[in-house]
């Protein structure tokens, strides 16, 4: 979670932080399905001789944030390349003096 963090903060390069939000993300991803998960329990499927269950909602919303995940990441890509073309550059610091030069 903490690397996802220290990329999105040092870096300039937009396709850099993208990366970083995309690792953070996913580490977040990784603890609410861990904390679904209970030790010895099953699919929640009744069977006889089953008294100890997993949760499935957790890994229901994470399947879902997935899918937010990627379309956010997609749209970030997508203003990512407008900046390109309209700066020539991705690196946050040099578009920036650009504005400040107007």
């Amino acid at each position: 979670m903490m690397t996802g963090f220290y990329i999105v903060i040092s870096a300039n390069n937009l396709v850099k932080k993208i990366v970083g939000l995309n690792v953070f993300q996913t580490s977040v991803f990784m603890l609410y399905i861990s904390m679904g998960k209970v030790n010895g329990g099953t699919a929640p499927i009744l069977v006889e001789g089953v008294t100890t269950y997993s949760n499935p909602l957790p890994h229901v919303l994470i399947l879902t944030a997935i899918v937010v995940g990627v379309a956010t990441t997609s749209v970030g890509l997508a203003l990512i390349i407008r900046i390109k073309r309209a700066y020539g550059t991705v690196e946050e610091n040099e578009f920036e003096n650009q504005d400040d030069a107007i």
